[in-house]
């Protein structure tokens, strides 16, 4: 597999290229979640709310993991770009060795802390123990998880989304096939229940795992053959944490927000933690399908921005925008229109339905503005400029909290309160973080026109040198 040069041809189909793997492989990756929640769902609202809780730290995994997989595909991208393959190679290196020595502090101290963590949700004594369980069964499985996302970056920032998707298909097909019998049984293989989940989520990831490490170390890579073992480059691995931290603080600050908003679900028992932990996973199909094309976008962004093709960076962003957006709308009238069938499929407690309904009604609301968020935070980051997302982010996704807290007083409201805060604070979030774009954009169109032709040529010609010097 050679890397995907989008500097050059159809703009929209170099998106999509890159796109459609990343959503696919999105999918796959939730429908690891989805998968244990049908089956889970058969065994009461009790089992769904202990996996859910657990669910929060895995988020938080993935959260962290953003670091070295953020900063791979923006560094590597970028060097690829400007014509330097074996610069991509020596990040890829250092983002690999920056994933490793996090993805095992932060498995150390999930399994040390197993039963702190879930002891802030106070949930039923029985609940909480089966939350703890599966957290400490599922923690090898974080470590690879994180390795995992960081070597889906390394494909990402070549452009190759599809090598990732068909690894990850791979694990998806594992767990399908290992949860039903792990968790109710068959034959010589006992009944594990929410054990047996967890058991199988940590058996796919490993599976996973094994098939990157084989691609990426045993065989040659398009970036050449990666090391193992490599020694610490304080510059290149200090980009790819800048570039990446960012992100990752965002997206881990976003876990722990949605951790407090679910310990405040919680105070209408386990009903309010198993609409948010369902729901959560329904709504992804919006947010998910934009992380994909936010990636392909920040990929694409990412090598035109180091081949200084900044008007052809613009029309990728229009088009991601409208296609992204079109999507968006589909899932605001489906869950309009279908909110109770959908949110049926996982759960049978009618009361557990009924919340879910609203939950999908509420939400609806926000599913663009969710989009035109996470698109425009796309193209932030293939331009090296991450924190412009994670402000945004960070501080509007934060005011969620002091809102769930304010709305729940109302007695129309109650639970719906929480979902109302949610959907005010991604309108917000949509519009600001697109008027702050906006911004950037006029100041790189000025740039540009401010280089005198002298200096644009000079970069060529430098770009051109140590191109020819790295080949």
């Amino acid at each position: 597999m050679e890397t995907n040069d989008l500097t050059r041809g159809d703009i929209g189909r170099g998106i999509r290229r890159v796109a459609v793997p990343l959503i696919t492989a999105s999918f796959v990756q939730m429908a690891y979640s989805m998968t244990d929640m049908v089956w889970l769902g058969r065994l009461g609202s009790e089992s769904v709310a202990a996996v859910g809780v657990a669910g929060f730290f895995t988020w938080i995994c993935n959260a962290l993991s953003f670091t070295s997989k953020v900063g791979a595909e923006v560094t590597i991208s970028q060097s690829l770009g400007a014509g330097s393959p074996r610069r991509a190679r020596v990040y890829a290196n250092q983002a690999t060795l920056l994933s490793s020595l996090m993805a095992l502090g932060y498995a150390a101290l999930v399994f040390t802390a197993a039963p702190l963590l879930v002891g802030l949700f106070h949930l039923e004594a029985e609940i909480s123990a089966m939350a703890v369980e599966y957290l400490r069964i599922v923690t090898p499985g974080l470590f690879f998880t994180f390795n995992n996302n960081t070597y889906s970056g390394l494909y990402n920032g070549q452009g190759d989304s599809r090598t990732p998707l068909k690894i990850i298909a791979t694990g998806l097909v594992c767990n399908i096939v290992l949860d039903p019998l792990l968790i109710y049984g068959w034959g010589p293989i006992p009944a594990m229940g929410t054990a047996g989940a967890a058991v199988a989520t940590a058996f796919s990831q490993l599976v996973v795992f094994g098939i990157f490490a084989w691609k990426l170390y045993a065989r040659q890579s398009p970036l050449g053959r990666l090391r193992v073992i490599t020694r610490p480059r304080r510059a290149f691995a200090g980009r790819v944490a800048v570039l990446g931290l960012p992100v990752s603080l965002q997206s881990g600050l976003f876990a722990l927000f949605s951790i407090t908003l679910a310990t405040v679900a919680a105070r209408w028992g386990h009903i309010g933690v198993a609409v948010q932990s369902v729901g959560a996973q329904i709504e992804a199909i919006t947010w998910m399908t934009a992380a994909g094309f936010s990636t392909a976008l920040a990929t694409f962004t990412g090598q035109n921005y180091g081949a200084r093709n900044f008007a052809r960076i613009q029309a990728g962003y229009r088009y991601t925008l409208r296609f992204a957006g079109g999507i968006a709308l589909a899932a605001t009238i489906a869950f309009l229109a279908f909110s109770r069938e959908i949110f049926g499929v996982f759960i049978d407690s009618a009361e557990t339905v009924e919340a879910g309904s609203a939950y999908l009604k509420i939400l609806a609301i926000s599913q663009v503005f969710c989009v035109v968020e996470t698109v425009t935070a796309g193209a932030f980051n293939g331009c090296g400029r991450t924190t412009p997302p994670a402000v945004t982010g960070i501080v509007l996704t934060a005011a969620r909290i002091p809102f769930a807290y304010w709305l729940v007083t109302f007695p129309s409201l109650g639970l719906n309160g929480i979902w109302w805060s949610i959907t005010l604070s991604s309108v917000l979030k949509g519009v600001v973080l697109a008027g702050w774009y906006a911004v950037f954009r006029r100041r790189l169109q000025e740039y540009r026109a401010a280089s005198p032709g002298w200096a644009r040529w000079a970069r060529a010609v430098a770009s051109r040198l140590w191109q020819q010097f790295n080949q």
